[in-house]
């Protein structure tokens, strides 16, 4: 508990003392009402100046109002006993109301602990801790085991392990070697680590994600906005209710005083706590169970929409697949070896940092000697020629080797295809393919069993490859050949088949595709660690490239969903049926007190459910 909890309880547990010293007492007349009137005060005295606060500034109608008004008329109409219990419960009610606000928001806040405090920068020879907002982009810092990296930067000497888990919800720790990219908010695990910073901490990683997750209530959901416009009429409406309850009645039958006793009770009832608190409580803990996915939502407003998705539209390259190049097949012709293939065109791409010659290169893993290499020509659109060994070798796409006069051997997989000669004979081809995630093909039937009706990639890659890559992952639909502006166009008609009330995700990996995820109903970034585009355009990002995370987000999005609407079906159920057991005369000031103080624990209790996300996590193989 917090300080002001704990004083808090005190004042409950004295006034609880009071109060029973009270009710046994054998007092009468005014020294009855004294003694009654002590632990009133004691526990209701801030209800009270509220009260009185809130009128003076013109804001009359709340919560401290409407108990105020209850519990001074009970008081005048002698019933010193409920008066008093009826503040101390609301008391009590308000104090689990905090402790369980708290504790989510400590929840939350734990989960998120990772904005780091410090980092080490060598000044004489000696590490010194400085605060991360002084480090400028360009200098060096160092990080030791066991603390969080501060900022997003590129290491220059030391290997270790990085736990990525209040990032990405992953447990599985990623390795740092020289030259790799990381990021602000991981854990360094082993080694010590020496780091050049490529941002300053205004604009990190961590300080992105940490601003996502403060302000992501601001965008509230409808069922949000229906509390706040529906507490902002319902208070006044019941106000009035009351006093005419108390009033036409009595001018009517007589009987003021068991009116006025009825219409107190009505008040009372009528406290809207339980939606005002439990509504958006649901929504913040629902952000916050998806922040421990490795989810980010930037408002409830998201979480809502999503529940209501009928097309998800995906991109492929860094989505759906890997969207790293690797060789994926090699076919030599007779009288030539695979390694022999595989050197040749490994040197011949030496010089070139296109992709396709990066994974040539990779593929090989020999030592690459420039030496060996002579002149190098580039043909546009068809490859290059380049002196290997004193030899000349031809490498590039098949219409290249029929300029050369030659008959490529014909290639029926999806990829992209090297063919190589050398000293114009044909050697033979190397198939060059992205690979696809391996938990692609389970996230779109996922989302099928979820509701999903149409799942949809779109690619720049070539017909072939892309109707290979959907037939694999059971897409319903594929376009390919498609430039940005294309994306956007089909992204414009897809919309247009949505059902009525229904939504479109898109899915990408944030880098290229802001047009589209800024268009769609939704957008979702893959692979977002440390992609500005991604944080920036989209509405949801995913802290790792798992295609899985989006039926986690969806999942979390109904769980919070089926919460809100328990709560506002209970809150308005059991409130409506006490009013009217409170209208005539079925209810006393005590029942009145569970309608209010009793529904709103439990309402509160329930919206607490959507922190817990241990059905969404993994399952851990015991075996």
């Amino acid at each position: 508990m917090t300080r002001k909890q704990k004083k808090t309880l005190a004042r409950i547990l004295v006034s609880a003392v009071l109060l029973a010293a009270a009710w046994a007492s054998p007092l009468e007349g005014i020294w009855r009402l004294a003694a009654f009137l002590v632990p009133y005060l004691i526990i209701g005295w801030d209800v009270l100046w509220k009260a009185i606060r809130n009128i003076l500034h013109g804001q009359v109608f709340d919560e401290n109002f409407l108990m105020a008004l209850a519990t001074v008329g009970a008081l005048v109409l002698g019933d010193y006993p409920e008066a008093t219990g009826v503040m101390l419960f609301y008391q009590v009610g308000e104090l689990f109301q905090s402790y369980a606000v708290g504790r989510s928001r400590r929840s939350i806040a734990a989960l998120m602990d990772i904005r780091p405090d410090y980092a080490n920068i060598r000044r004489d020879g000696q590490l010194v801790q400085v605060d991360p907002e002084e480090v400028a982009v360009g200098d060096t810092i160092v990080v030791q085991p066991g603390e969080k990296i501060p900022l997003d930067g590129v290491v220059l000497s030391g290997e270790s392990t990085l736990d990525t888990a209040a990032l990405t919800g992953e447990s599985m720790p990623r390795q740092a070697l020289p030259g790799s990219e990381v990021i602000s908010g991981c854990v360094n695990l082993s080694g010590l680590l020496e780091v050049q910073v490529t941002k300053e901490f205004g604009q990190s990683t961590v300080s992105k994600i940490l601003d996502l997750v403060e302000n992501a209530t601001a965008k509230k959901a409808k069922a949000e906005n229906f509390i706040t416009r529906f507490a902002r009429w319902y208070t006044p409406a019941v106000v009035i209710a009351a006093a005419a309850l108390a009033l036409i009645p009595s001018l009517v039958v007589g009987g003021w005083q068991i009116w006025l006793e009825r219409a107190l009770i009505f008040l009372v009832i009528s406290c809207p706590c339980a939606l005002v608190i439990s509504v958006p409580l649901s929504f913040f803990g629902g952000i916050g169970g998806a922040s421990r996915c490795g989810i980010l939502v930037k408002g409830g407003n998201y979480l809502e929409a999503l529940t209501r998705s009928d097309i998800v539209v995906f991109d492929k390259t860094g989505t759906l697949t890997k969207g790293v190049f690797a060789v994926s097949d090699i076919r030599p012709q007779p009288g030539f070896s695979k390694d022999q293939l595989l050197e040749t065109a490994a040197l011949a791409e030496s010089y070139s940092n296109h992709p396709i010659s990066q994974s040539l290169r990779a593929a090989w893993q020999g030592q690459i000697d420039t030496a060996r290499v002579g002149q190098v020509q580039e043909i546009a659109g068809q490859g290059l020629l380049a002196t290997v060994d004193g030899g000349r070798v031809a490498a590039g796409n098949a219409r290249l080797m029929e300029g050369m006069g030659l008959s490529p051997a014909a290639c029926d997989q999806p990829g992209t295809v090297v063919h190589l000669a050398l000293e114009g004979q044909y050697m033979g081809y190397i198939l060059i393919s992205d690979q696809v995630k391996p938990d692609a093909a389970d996230a779109i039937a996922a989302l099928k069993q979820q509701g999903v009706r149409k799942t949809v990639m779109l690619t720049g890659d070539n017909q072939a490859t892309g109707e290979a890559v959907a037939a694999q992952l059971g897409l319903d639909e594929v376009h390919t050949q498609l430039l940005p502006a294309d994306k956007v166009e089909r992204v414009e008609q897809l919309l247009g088949q949505c059902k009525a009330g229904r939504h479109l995700v898109f899915v990408g990996d944030g880098v290229n595709d802001a047009p589209v995820l800024s268009r769609a109903d939704i957008g979702i970034a893959m692979g977002a660690m440390g992609s500005d585009a991604a944080i920036e355009a989209a509405d949801i990002v995913l802290m790792d490239d798992s295609p899985a995370k989006i039926g986690t987000a969806l999942s979390i999005a109904r769980k919070t969903m089926r919460i809100v609407h328990q709560n506002i079906v209970f809150a308005l159920g059991v409130k409506g049926l006490f009013l009217l057991m409170g209208a005539f005369g079925a209810a006393n000031m005590w029942e009145a007190v569970f309608a209010d103080v009793g529904v709103a624990v439990i309402a509160i209790l329930n919206a607490t459910r959507a922190l817990n996300i241990s059905e969404f996590q993994p399952k851990k193989n015991t075996k």
